[in-house]
């Protein structure tokens, strides 16, 4: 794999930071939901968000 320059990592961070942030938030959310629909679709959502940033930390390796 090519070197990543400062810029590219810094993008990358961000975006690794944005997804854990939603990844927090749609766990929360579901965590207080009292609606089974609304909570397993709270959860799914905090799983997509969860496998972006598994995809963006493997552009790290």
């Amino acid at each position: 794999m090519n070197q990543l320059t400062e810029k590219e990592l810094s993008g990358l961070n961000e975006l690794l930071n944005e997804e854990e942030l939603l990844v927090k938030k749609f766990q929360m959310l579901a965590q207080h939901s009292q609606d089974t629909e609304t909570k397993a679709k709270f959860t799914e959502i905090a799983g997509k968000h969860q496998e972006h940033f598994r995809s963006l930390y493997a552009q790290l390796r």
